[in-house]
């Protein structure tokens, strides 16, 4: 069992105008098991806006392909579903989907897009957030 994790990493991230005001940002924390051609994970989707898709956390899987394009080496793509609740005054709560698209370079950074109930962003940067935390 542990072959089929080897050479697997994490990557962390966003996606989304990170900065614009009320832009939604999708950020996301996966694991990557390239010999597998599988991601998996967490993306949070936040909003600088009141309502119910202000905070959004959906688990994702997906897959990663190598390109051979040129800056772009890397293709993602990552489905999920999250419990989105209606706002009063109507009631109740069902699963929505999450679609996101990534075309990256070997260091996560490049541009994508995501889909959320009612929700597309298209065309907006992805952006690596380094995990590595250096001691002096």
């Amino acid at each position: 069992m542990s072959d089929l994790l080897a050479g697997a990493y994490l990557a962390k991230g966003t996606i989304g105008n990170v900065g614009m005001s009320g832009a939604p940002v999708a950020t996301f924390s996966l694991v990557v098991v390239p010999s597998q051609n599988s991601v998996s994970g967490t993306v949070v989707i936040t909003q600088a806006i009141s309502g119910p898709d202000s905070y959004i956390v959906v688990p994702v899987t997906g897959k990663i392909y190598a390109t051979g394009l040129g800056n772009v080496t890397k293709v993602v793509s990552l489905q999920g579903q999250y419990v989105h609740s209606v706002p009063p005054p109507a009631i109740g709560s069902f699963l929505a989907n999450f679609d996101a698209h990534l075309a990256i370079d070997n260091a996560w950074n490049g541009k994508g897009g995501f889909t959320y109930y009612q929700h597309q962003v298209e065309n907006v940067p992805v952006a690596a957030i380094n995990s590595l935390v250096e001691s002096n």
